[in-house]
């Protein structure tokens, strides 16, 4: 159904895609792989008309196409549900999904009716039941995201492009995605399905794809390679072991953070943690766990009934991240885009963001050749994949973004860093780099909270484990004791006893 050919794409003297090729067949599930900056999405815009390619030929059904415009590509018969949501928050799925193309009455008037009737027949097509009359912002990650693909689909889309399409869904909501994944491929949909988790590859896919640096590398059936083989492909490596050793922490002295008395809500469980210098600290649970809302509320960015927090051994009061912020402690969020960053501004400016009295020369001035320095050195430890400081954020690749998110905080002199999803969308070869890094830090004095929906990541990286469950503090394991067997059990029934 889909033949690219030869794709290359070229922004002023820099090549990014250097002839790509890529063909879909109706009714299949092919996964496109590839590290951060390996030229997926790139390709997937110029699929999709976002952008124009340079040289290389697209077909559709044998049909030569260059679509000037992504209309031209929907036209076309291709969609895309971009791992970033599309859907404006005030509207409702109705308005979303045919916003633009809006069915109307020979008056001219919107026909409401026709526009509900045929979004229930989508929905009803995708075995999901949402609201319709309600802005999407008061709809579930999971509910959004059906509500893209339906919009996709309400374009008659032929060819549908996911990219990262679980990377905020839970394993049930995974599970009802993949089932509507069969049923569109059984409709002879050709579906290319971005992913950096390695499993859901080999559970959906047919064919496999594998990108490197803007290079075609290989297309293999799913049932010729396993998780090493494609690792080598993507990386021109093999990565041996993703996680480093753990070293031994010393916790009898003084924790870095004694967090008592934390109550998020009057009916939450009161919870309280140490973390130790040195030490990564995971926080594990389901999505809603109170995982993310326990650490906010500890540095006085979320709401909280009580909460008592001592700092080296001092009792200290953070009314708002700020100050948290003056104690050397900083949050790396899991929305990057929403609250990591600042995506029209440039690397260099969203690094030095919020550190420029770093850079103050005279009282007064901003030291620019220090600030470049600075950022080039930060840019160079956490391996951006850029031309340089002054490249716009936004012209990066998820992986490369939350790189730069880590790279401000390095910027700064800090003791205790809180990584919210670390490697959320990003690939296996980033991951291990990611892991590496935060080992450093903590051999350097740094201590780490790491919250992390990844069972792997847990059970790898952290050196105790606190579980959460219905917004508070189960347990927290340490030793042979953080295993998934025993965090899952406590995260889905709260049971301490008899868990192995």
């Amino acid at each position: 159904m889909l033949q690219m050919n030869g794709i290359k794409k070229r922004f002023g003297s820099i090549e990014v895609l250097h002839g790509v090729d890529l063909e879909v067949r109706a009714g299949e599930v092919h996964a496109l792989l590839g590290e951060n900056g390996a030229g997926k999405s790139t390709l997937m815009k110029v699929l999709c008309g976002i952008i124009k390619e340079s040289e290389g030929t697209i077909r559709i059904n044998d049909e030569l196409h260059s679509f000037a415009n992504y209309d031209a590509a929907i036209a076309a018969g291709v969609g895309i549900v971009f791992q970033e949501f599309s859907l404006i928050p005030y509207l409702t799925a109705i308005e979303n999904m045919f916003l633009a193309r809006e069915m109307t009455t020979r008056l001219g008037l919107l026909d409401r009716k026709a526009m509900r009737n045929r979004a229930r027949e989508i929905l009803a097509r995708l075995d999901v039941d949402l609201p319709l009359n309600v802005p999407v912002a008061n709809l579930s990650v999971a509910e959004q995201q059906f509500v893209e693909i339906a919009k996709a689909l309400s374009l008659e889309a032929r060819i549908l492009v996911l990219d990262e399409p679980t990377a905020t869904l839970t394993p049930s909501e995974v599970e009802h995605l993949f089932k509507v994944i069969r049923e569109l491929r059984r409709d002879g949909v050709a579906i290319v399905f971005i992913s950096h988790h390695m499993e859901e590859i080999f559970e959906i896919c047919d064919r496999i794809t594998v990108l490197r640096d803007g290079h075609y590398i290989a297309t293999h059936d799913v049932a010729e390679v396993d998780v090493d083989r494609l690792v080598e492909l993507m990386v021109g490596r093999r990565i041996e072991q993703s996680f480093p050793p753990k070293p031994d922490i010393d916790m009898s002295g003084v924790p870095v953070l004694d967090v008592s008395e934390l109550q998020l809500s009057k009916t939450s469980p009161v919870s309280s943690f140490q973390l130790h210098q040195g030490e990564i600290l995971g926080f594990a649970g389901l999505v809603g766990s109170g995982r993310t809302e326990t650490a906010l509320a500890m540095i006085g960015a979320h709401p909280s009934v009580t909460c008592k927090v001592k700092h080296n051994g001092k009792e200290v009061r953070f009314s708002e991240p700020a100050d948290a912020l003056a104690h050397g402690i900083g949050l790396l969020p899991e929305s990057r885009k929403e609250q990591g960053l600042v995506t029209s501004f440039s690397i260099l400016r969203n690094v030095s963001i919020n550190n420029y009295g770093k850079y103050r020369k005279n009282g007064v001035f901003i030291d620019l050749k220090k600030e470049v320095l600075c950022t080039k050195e930060v840019m160079a430890q956490v391996r951006v994949k850029a031309n340089g400081p002054s490249d716009p954020l936004d012209t990066l690749s998820g992986g490369n973004q939350q790189k730069v998110v880590v790279a401000r905080w390095l910027n700064h002199t800090m003791n205790v860093l809180i990584f919210d999803e670390p490697t959320r969308g990003i690939d296996v070869g980033a991951k291990a780099e990611i892991y590496q890094l935060m080992r450093e830090l903590t051999e350097q004095g740094c201590s780490i909270i790491m919250i992390s929906s990844e069972l792997p990541e847990i059970l790898g990286m952290s050196d105790r484990v606190c579980v959460f469950r219905d917004g508070g503090i189960v347990d927290t394991v340490e030793g042979e004791n953080i295993n998934s067997e025993k965090i899952m059990t406590l995260a889905t029934t709260g049971r301490q006893d008899n868990v192995a």
